[in-house]
Formats: C-alpha cells, structure tokens, sequence
C-alpha cells in the first residue's frame, strides 16, 4: 500500500511511504478514509509504471466511469516535469486520438481507396431469423461486417450489452464481424488491411 503525505515517516511493513504537499483538488475521501483523487493516483502511477500498466489503469478507471473535475491534462499543465510525464503525454494522446463517426468512415474509406481493398456496401440491412441489423459495412459474397466504433457511442453499459448481443445473432447467421476503431485505422492500416483481406479471401 502506497501513503502520501505532508511530512516525512517512517515506512511500515507493507506500507510505502511518499512525501508531498497535495493541492486540496488532488484529494478526496473515499469510505471516511483521505484519498488521492483519480488523476492524482494516475498521475503518481505514471512515475513507476510501465506503459502497458498505465493503459491498463486508465481502462480501468474509463471502465468504472471515474471522472474528476480536475484532469490528467490538467496536472501536466501544473507539473510539465513530473516524473512520468512521457507516459501521461503519450496517454493522453491515444484518448484524445478519437474521431467522430463521420471521421472514422472517412479515413476507412480512404484505406480502401489507397489499398485497394473490394469496396463494402455501406449502412446495408442484414436480416437475420430475430430481426434486420443495419451494418457500418457489408461484404456479403465473403459474409463479412466490419462495424467502425467510435467511443461516444459504444462505452456505455447499454452499449456494451447491446453490442454483443447484435454481434452474436450475426455471428449465428453466418456473418463474421470484425469491430475498427479509430486508434487502429491512425496507428495500425497495415495490420487492418492485412486481417481484413485475410478474412475477405479466407471467408470467399
């Protein structure tokens, strides 16, 4: 356990502790008990953890739906030399990477411009034996989907439901979908456009 405090201590077994003067935003209480808030804890992890750990952390809190007035982008602002500073920049730059629905069909469109990929139906009605989804894009020789998720639609607990939901009635009428967010077209088209042909042509 990790304790952060006004005045140097002495550690005890199975407690670490951190000396620091924490601005009355950066705390909070939790159960009766003065704790950091979440950017506050986010921030301090970024100083001893690895990248995977910190991305492991912020899903974390975005799953649990943790939110401060104070943000991460905001104790940067205050402290641009933190330790761990890289870490919350890069970070930030993944959460703030989203794009609209509009960009997000926009830049696929353009990977398959560029790469020559068999162009999809796009907004098309599959039925199955439940009822008609309406598909981002529509394959149908191959019978394959590929839905473009952006996070302002998707990340909500009725999103999450209804997302499975929709993907396993497709799935037992023989369609295979394939989700793409905008984090993979901006940092991964090769690898998309590679999984996708395999599909197309393993599928046909």
């Amino acid at each position: 356990m990790d304790v952060t405090t006004p005045r140097k201590l002495t550690g005890r077994a199975g407690i670490t502790t951190h000396f620091a003067r924490l601005p009355f935003d950066e705390v909070t209480t939790h159960l009766g008990i003065p704790t950091t808030t979440v950017p506050r804890t986010l921030a301090d992890l970024a100083a001893t953890a690895t990248k995977r750990e910190l991305d492991r952390a912020l899903e974390q809190a975005e799953i649990l739906r943790l939110t401060d007035p104070l943000s991460l982008g905001d104790l940067l602002r205050r402290d641009a030399r933190r330790r761990g500073a890289v870490l919350i920049r890069h970070a930030l730059h993944d959460l703030d990477g989203q794009a609209t629905k509009e960009e997000l069909e926009k830049r696929f469109s353009e990977l398959l411009r560029r790469t020559g990929l068999p162009r999809p139906r796009t907004n098309a009605l599959v039925d199955t034996e439940d009822t008609d989804y309406e598909v981002d894009c529509l394959w149908q020789t191959s019978k394959v989907i590929v839905e473009l998720d952006g996070r302002e639609t998707h990340l909500t607990p009725h999103a999450f439901e209804r997302d499975r939901e929709r993907d396993r009635r497709l799935a037992a009428a023989g369609y295979t979908v394939v989700r793409i967010t905008w984090r993979q077209l901006r940092d991964e088209p090769g690898h998309v456009e590679r999984d996708l042909l395999t599909l197309l042509l393993s599928r046909r």
